[in-house]
């Protein structure tokens, strides 16, 4: 950090969109940082086609003065779901219904989803993952509830803790510092992210992006646990939310962000913003959301497209003193922790041979088993289940019972999902109902034929 300059630093803390990066902007600004968003997917990339993208964005990172690596990170809600072909597993609410823990058989079901996730992510060149969230889904309004794995934060812990240690791996036993990040080096592990902090899935009337109305005893009995396990299970970094707490945007809130989870809490990752979350502090003062979010204590940010402006903004803000040059250290040595700690600067380039992962059987099964623990009967008071074993006769109805689309839900090549059956590979209900009756229903068990 002494060898590096102002806008260096600012680089590191700089996430753009992968349509902006190119070599040129790549040099001039040292952009550190790269999401892929979720409403522009590279459809039917394959995994040598990730990788290739992914290995030249980094070529271009290491040319720069001091070599510093590129992370480049994606969402993986549910599996790696932005890749086509890639296994895409239950939703969070899914996994909540497994009950891993208690009378669950496979306590790891969770924790092997997360590996599994994790290598699809680097079958594709992807080192970082917007995942897993940990909201505590307290209104069944939310539109966002299918990510949360509880209304119970006990169950949101113990899903935290699972998840992360699939996608990051096993903190050794001498790892004892309390809140640094740890992610397993090799071929086979991500860096995680636990999000959003902290309160949105309590907001008031379960409006997306709100307000959460509550006392700080029940932010903390509620909403906080899942983010105390996800520190002490070394994840790499804490996404913000959008909503509010008691009218305090949370990109704003320098109470919560760094009183609460790097002081006390002792996290020692780095703090992401959201999709443009520092633009919407203030809408009509951009230069002073970008005070109030760094000096709220964000590492990274999100400036996807107008990153030149946030560039310049907070570069007049450091060199006025606006923003002291200590808080600019504390959030470029949190990144440079990350991408040290996973072995970046060691293996900054993706490996093709990673490219079987993606979509492999051994992962579709896991999925398989996953929705097979996930399925809930409410109520059953007749004759109806189970179906027998030959001749039932099944109604597929609905416009969803024919769409892969509809039924992998949002965060499925796009982040509210889309239509269609052709977005990935996959099987939908009406095919599998089409294969049961085709397939199980036999004559031959009556006539002996082999139809």
């Amino acid at each position: 950090m002494e060898r590096m300059s102002l806008s260096e630093k600012i680089g590191q803390m700089t996430q753009i969109d992968r349509s902006r990066a190119t070599t040129d902007v790549m040099s001039n600004y040292c952009i550190g940082n790269q999401p892929k968003p979720g409403d522009r997917t590279p459809h039917n990339f394959s995994s040598r086609k990730w990788i290739m993208t992914i290995n030249k964005l980094q070529e271009a990172a290491l040319a720069t003065r001091l070599g510093i690596p590129m992370l480049y990170a994606i969402d993986a809600v549910h599996g790696h779901n932005y890749a086509y072909r890639s296994t895409i597993f239950p939703h969070n609410v899914g996994l909540g219904a497994t009950r891993l823990v208690g009378d669950e058989k496979d306590p790891q079901l969770v924790k092997r989803i997360g590996a599994a996730t994790a290598l699809e992510a680097r079958a594709t060149g992807v080192r970082y993952v917007f995942s897993p969230t940990i909201a505590v889904c307290r209104d069944p309004r939310w539109g966002r509830c299918y990510e949360s794995y509880s209304e119970d934060p006990a169950l949101v812990k113990l899903m935290t803790e699972t998840m992360i240690a699939g996608l990051e791996g096993d903190i050794p036993p001498n790892y004892s510092i309390k809140g640094v990040p740890f992610v397993e080096t090799g071929q086979t592990k991500v860096a995680a992210c636990a999000k959003h902090f902290v309160g949105d899935g309590g907001t008031s009337g379960g409006v997306d992006r709100g307000n959460a109305e509550m006392p700080w005893k029940e932010l903390a009995a509620v909403h906080l646990p899942p983010y105390s396990t996800a520190i002490l299970k070394g994840v790499a970094s804490v996404m913000l939310s959008y909503s509010s707490w008691n009218g305090q945007k949370m990109h704003a809130n320098r109470r919560l962000v760094t009183g609460l989870l790097k002081t006390r809490l002792k996290f020692r990752g780095f703090v992401i913003s959201d999709f443009e979350g520092i633009d919407k502090i203030k809408d009509a003062n951009y230069s002073y959301s970008v005070e109030a979010g760094i000096s709220a204590g964000i590492d990274m940010v999100m400036a996807p497209y107008k990153f030149r402006r946030f560039i310049r903004t907070l570069t007049y803000q450091v060199e006025k003193g606006i923003i002291p040059m200590t808080r600019i250290d504390d959030a470029v040595a949190r990144i440079l922790r990350v991408k040290f700690t996973m072995g970046l600067f060691e293996n900054p380039y993706a490996d093709v041979e990673m490219g079987r992962q993606l979509g492999s059987q051994e992962h579709r099964e896991l999925a398989r088993e996953a929705v097979r623990k996930s399925l809930v009967l409410l109520k059953n008071d007749g004759p109806l289940l189970p179906l027998p074993k030959y001749g039932a006769k099944i109604l597929v109805a609905g416009t969803h019972a024919n769409n892969l689309g509809y039924q992998c839900g949002g965060w499925t090549m796009q982040w509210q999902g889309q239509s269609g059956n052709n977005i990935t590979q996959g099987i939908y209900i009406y095919i599998v109902a089409i294969y049961y009756m085709k397939i199980n229903y036999r004559p031959s068990q009556v006539t002996g034929s082999n139809e």
